[in-house]
């Protein structure tokens, strides 16, 4: 199968977000029982919502966080002090509910997918959706992480786990991850895309040493100057200095888009999935959300190229999809408000004070 060829037609697939039910939603907005915006963000998110599904009552459960694991060969140049083993034991605690993305998902009743993508080691977990590509990457600071082909294959299957969450009946998706290095992969591909620095885009992951960190930051850019990605192609900076996980996860995003879902962001690594699927297709940008500002250096720069601005500050740093739990509530609260107040009609008010007011900046 020529995974990249079939992704291409999808990806052509893939329109932006109703402007006319965007314009009906916010018209809508007006009508309700209070001053205008003063609801802020969750007006806009509302009305996102509404592009996304077309609809004036948009739905907002089940939601579904959808977690790709795999394992990269770049731990092997000393980049990370937790031993690659940890993947594959962490993806198992998540079906059990006890990481602390899952621990939320599980309180709040949401759903999570974990998803192997490229576990290097052995586990026995029948929860856990084997769609395994190879166990783990080639070491990107000797050689390409993956082939062309591979990394087609990684966000192809992400863009399956996104139609069949569509087919399932979810409504909303959350994206996550579980792989030990790929706070290294994600600075190598954000640095790739961007320019920018490696020092401006590379933080201690999951905590080393100083001369742990110097020993990152220079895999990194030894590993950009050796394979030179090519920045204007997101495949090509993936399979050189990628991850399967930032691969399929990037394939998520793309899937949302062309199935019609919102997507939340999570933290750096997925903020950098993200950055890969709006390279690939401008249009997906419509159907993402921020769910808070991770303290991950690097995700600042990904997160303003999107557009978009994260609605939490909780100095989040753990990964594994932790902030969709908690932004699905937030998601939850925009449709609750606009579905429950009532008009201005409805609750027997004269609004005719506020067309002083109304479309000039007096707040």
């Amino acid at each position: 199968m020529n995974y990249e060829e079939m992704l291409r037609r999808e990806l052509t697939l893939i329109t932006p977000a109703d402007e006319g039910a965007m314009a009906r939603a916010a018209v809508y907005q007006g009508t309700l029982a209070k001053p205008p915006g003063s609801l802020g963000e969750l007006e806009n998110i509302y009305i996102r919502l509404c592009g996304i599904t077309g609809t004036l009552c948009p739905g907002y459960t089940p939601c579904r966080i959808i977690v790709l694991c795999a394992d990269n060969g770049v731990v092997k140049e000393g980049v990370s002090v937790t031993p690659r083993s940890v993947t594959a034991a962490q993806a198992v605690n998540m079906t059990r509910h006890c990481t602390g993305m899952s621990a939320m998902a599980h309180h709040f009743g949401d759903q999570v997918q974990v998803v192997d993508v490229g576990i290097a080691d052995e586990y026995h977990c029948p929860e856990i959706v084997n769609r395994k590509i190879r166990p783990g990457t080639r070491n990107l600071g000797r050689e390409p992480a993956m082939t062309r082909q591979e990394t087609a294959q990684a966000v192809w299957t992400g863009m399956e786990l996104a139609r069949r969450a569509k087919a399932e009946g979810v409504a909303v998706l959350g994206v996550g991850e579980m792989g030990i290095g790929n706070t290294t992969t994600s600075a190598a591909v954000l640095a790739a895309l961007t320019g920018l620095p490696v020092e401006a885009v590379t933080g201690r992951g999951g905590g080393m040493t100083d001369a742990g960190f110097l020993r990152k930051k220079q895999v990194i850019t030894r590993a950009l100057a050796l394979h030179r990605p090519d920045k204007n192609d997101a495949l090509d900076v993936l399979s050189k200095v990628g991850g399967l996980d930032l691969a399929a996860m990037c394939g998520v995003f793309l899937g949302a888009g062309r199935y019609g879902l919102p997507a939340v962001i999570d933290g750096f690594i997925s903020v950098v999935a993200a950055l890969c699927a709006y390279r690939l297709c401008p249009a997906v940008g419509d159907y993402l959300f921020a769910s808070h500002l991770s303290r991950e250096v690097g995700y600042t720069a990904a997160i303003e190229e999107l557009g978009l601005a994260p609605w939490l500050h909780l100095g989040m740093r753990l990964g594994e999809g932790s902030g969709c739990p908690i932004a699905f509530r937030v998601l939850e609260a925009a449709c609750a408000a606009a579905r429950g107040m009532a008009t201005f009609e409805g609750a027997a008010i004269d609004d005719s004070y506020l067309n002083e007011i109304r479309g000039k900046d007096c707040f």
